[in-house]
């Protein structure tokens, strides 16, 4: 009996996927728990494995199409099986009464809507002033607006995808797909760097305390078990939220939320891009266990094996450029729905006036990028000033 592959739920948060690569193709034999195709969101690129044994029937689903949870992708059977009551029940293929529906379906939810034989493109003013403004030809791009109009953010995901624009045919080193996480990530930034009113505070914070405390703490321990620096900036950031909850709000239609839970999204670099898994609740953990979580996320992270909901729900993030040694300070995206984020950068040994003599000590860049539709620059001052003195004075984090 022929079995269908079906769009996984990764996580309670997951509700639609993109189909990625496939590593396989029609015909090909398979065994269970083979990797067969990429499923893509807007958070995670995972590699779904075969649910039986078989041969590759049918790919229902081609690369790029946008599936609900359950949605068909394909077919697996013996050669020669007949699938037809597998493909019925697709959207994809199964003969809709709505064509339109149909080419959305099979396109990822996008109505072509280029001019043919001098018809006109539909296009809202936004979208066309957006359009001309960055010289991009929106008769080729697809509409997802109603009866194919194309909407600003069609313009915004063209000019991310670099859609309308000439081909460079320039000697290259390397070349790679413009898709999968790396798509996500630009189409995400994209999205925060025109939607947020962003504004940056930098700052340097004398490290001197949190490090004496750090090799206080780790005297005698394992090295598996020593806490890290990470850890304790975190300790300080949930302290600091709790203390000052005013960087850990949202937009959410007409109203500004303070969030109650303060959960702290972590960048971690992979190989395909970045990351953000999520400590729930930090503020309610000990150094330990959020030591113990940081290094448990991070490593599962770079492996691609966290799911959906591990990267859901952050209120605030941290993202740590500093073990590169090269930055000091810089603007972080906003990560939406969150309102502001903190970038680290590097320790640095540098003078510093203190008590009136200049000493040398180590210095660490600080920069909090902000939504200023929702926050001002006067309270995410504040609260910087909060998070300055719980790294400068750390036993504050723990009273």
């Amino acid at each position: 009996m022929a079995t269908s592959i079906t769009m996984p739920k990764l996580g309670l948060a997951m509700k639609t996927g993109t189909v990625g690569k496939w590593l396989k193709q029609e015909g090909d034999s398979l065994k269970k728990g083979e990797t067969l195709v990429e499923v893509m969101t807007d958070k995670i690129t995972n590699k779904i494995e075969s649910p039986a044994d078989g041969i590759l029937l049918k790919i229902v689903a081609a690369k790029g199409t946008k599936l609900p949870v359950g949605g068909l992708m394909g077919a697996i059977g013996e050669a020669g099986e007949d699938i037809s009551a597998i493909l019925a029940a697709s959207p994809v293929a199964s003969g809709s009464a709505d064509s339109k529906e149909k080419v959305k379906a099979a396109s990822g939810g996008i109505v072509k809507t280029s001019a043919t034989g001098g018809g006109k493109v539909k296009i809202s003013p936004a979208a066309r002033k957006l359009a001309e403004e960055n010289d991009l030809d929106y008769t080729l791009v697809g509409g997802t607006g109603p009866e194919g109009r194309i909407t600003r953010d069609d313009i915004e995901k063209a000019l991310a995808e670099g859609v309308g624009t000439p081909s460079d045919d320039r000697p290259t080193l390397k070349v790679m797909p413009y898709e999968g996480m790396r798509r996500a990530i630009g189409e995400n930034m994209l999205t925060s760097w025109t939607s947020n009113a962003k504004v940056t505070h930098h700052v340097s914070v004398d490290m001197s305390g949190i490090l004496a405390l750090r090799k206080q703490i780790n005297e005698g321990l394992k090295d598996k078990d020593k806490i890290s620096v990470t850890a304790l900036l975190t300790k300080a950031v949930a302290r600091a939220i709790e203390i000052n909850p005013a960087v850990n709000v949202t937009l959410d239609g007409d109203n500004i939320k303070t969030l109650q839970e303060i959960n702290i999204g972590m960048a971690v670099a992979v190989p395909d891009g970045l990351i953000v898994p999520v400590l729930r609740r930090a503020n309610e953990k000990k150094l330990t266990q959020l030591n113990e979580e940081i290094k448990d996320l991070a490593k599962r992270g770079r492996r691609n094996k966290l799911n959906v909901d591990e990267m859901n729900g952050a209120t605030f993030t941290i993202t740590n450029l500093g073990g590169y040694q090269s930055v000091d300070w810089f603007t972080p995206i906003i990560n939406p729905p969150e309102a502001a984020i903190l970038g680290v950068g590097r320790t640095v040994d540098k003078p510093a006036a203190v008590g009136g003599e200049v000493v040398v000590r180590p210095m660490m860049g600080l920069s909090l990028s902000f939504d200023h539709r929702i926050l001002d620059g006067a309270p995410a001052a504040e609260w910087l000033a909060v998070l300055i003195d719980l790294i400068e004075n750390p036993q504050k984090m723990f009273i």
